[in-house]
């Protein structure tokens, strides 16, 4: 436990800084909004449905942005992670390509298909061949700073998209300032200096550290953010770990539990991720099923803050960031590595 309230020890396999780039997330959505606010963006026709291509880091904004727009929006929000784009995408479609490097096999292939389908397009790039195309094309392209692991550009690969969005009259505008001010608090909370008793994140990591763990959103957006924990503890810490979502569940992932206790594992911990709002019936549904795992999964819960739908997802997630780093460093693992991404990505490169 006390291990974490000391910064050598947090630090020492951080070589590139991850933490760092952490802690200043809130000075990158303040940064991206004033990109995104930047670029001149406008709409020949309304569309009738948006998608965001990308992978990864690059699309994890998306997530959130098709929850804003299920909230907000009068127009369906997709999210593609994928080399292809659905059949229905066309002329009437709005396409935000985003890929970090500007260089994502997946995203390129994407694009070159939402440009053949007539598609309106926005990229959303640091540079490489997906900002040559789209200013060759006379796409509008976002260009945000590039040099950083994608999973930690959330806020410039995200806010644009928000951005543009609210300059084409889909969603409400949003109140990024008080945005700011909040993620700030919580990173002043969850630091490295703000010791273990007082710090969630460093909680939460004590307790997945050398367990097998699920991630359970308490509803469909906070079952997006626990996707988003999922993929910051695969990365930054090399951990396994599963992610849903109630109530489906409860129709299917539930009976999973009767012979848990029969693979292997020798102790389950699961996180709760919720925000605070859930109907009584959502709250039943949590209840009862941590009452049939009693004995093989301990709960914890994590609860959102804020409370625009923006700050409450984004804040949720920005604990997520801080969690996979502690774990990382209970692990003794360097957060930024990827030589499993980067090893498949040199065979990739070798199949035509």
């Amino acid at each position: 436990m006390g291990s974490l309230d000391d910064a050598a020890f947090v630090l020492r396999h951080d070589p590139k800084g991850m933490y760092g780039l952490t802690v200043a997330y809130p000075e990158q959505i303040r940064e991206a909004v004033e990109i995104g606010r930047g670029v001149p963006l406008r709409l020949e026709r309304k569309p009738n449905l948006a998608l965001l291509t990308g992978l990864g880091g690059s699309a994890a904004g998306g997530d959130f942005v098709r929850a804003l727009f299920e909230a907000h929006g009068d127009i369906p929000f997709f999210v593609n992670r994928d080399y292809h784009l659905p059949h229905y995408v066309g002329k009437d479609s709005l396409v935000f390509a985003v890929s970090y490097s500007g260089n994502t096999e997946e995203t390129l292939s994407a694009y070159a298909q939402a440009k053949e389908a007539g598609a309106q397009i926005v990229v959303v790039t640091s540079g490489g061949k997906l900002a040559e195309w789209g200013e060759t094309d006379g796409f509008p392209v976002v260009r945000i700073p590039g040099g950083q692991p994608p999973r930690t550009a959330l806020g410039y690969n995200l806010m644009p998209v928000v951005v543009a969005c609210e300059v084409f009259g889909l969603l409400p505008t949003q109140d990024y300032g008080a945005l700011v001010e909040l993620l700030q608090s919580c990173a002043a909370e969850w630091c490295v200096e703000t010791a273990y008793d007082g710090n969630e994140a460093k909680r939460l990591a004590f307790a997945l550290h050398g367990r097998l763990s699920v991630l359970y959103g308490l509803g469909q957006w906070q079952g997006l953010v626990a996707n988003r924990w999922k993929g910051q503890i695969n990365e930054n810490a090399k951990n396994m770990t599963f992610a849903n979502t109630y109530p489906e569940l409860c129709h299917n992932e539930i009976l999973g539990w009767v012979l848990a206790d029969r693979q292997g594992v020798a102790e389950w911990v699961g996180i709760v991720l919720e925000d605070g709002t859930e109907s009584a019936k959502m709250k039943a549904r949590e209840r009862v099923t941590a009452g049939l795992v009693r004995g093989l999964c301990t709960f914890h819960r994590a609860k959102a803050r804020g409370g625009p739908l923006i700050e409450r997802m984004l804040s949720l997630a920005y604990l997520g960031d801080f969690v996979s780093l502690y774990l990382a460093a209970l692990n003794e693992v360097d957060p930024e590595n990827i030589d499993s991404i980067n090893t498949l990505k040199t065979e990739l490169a070798q199949v035509p």
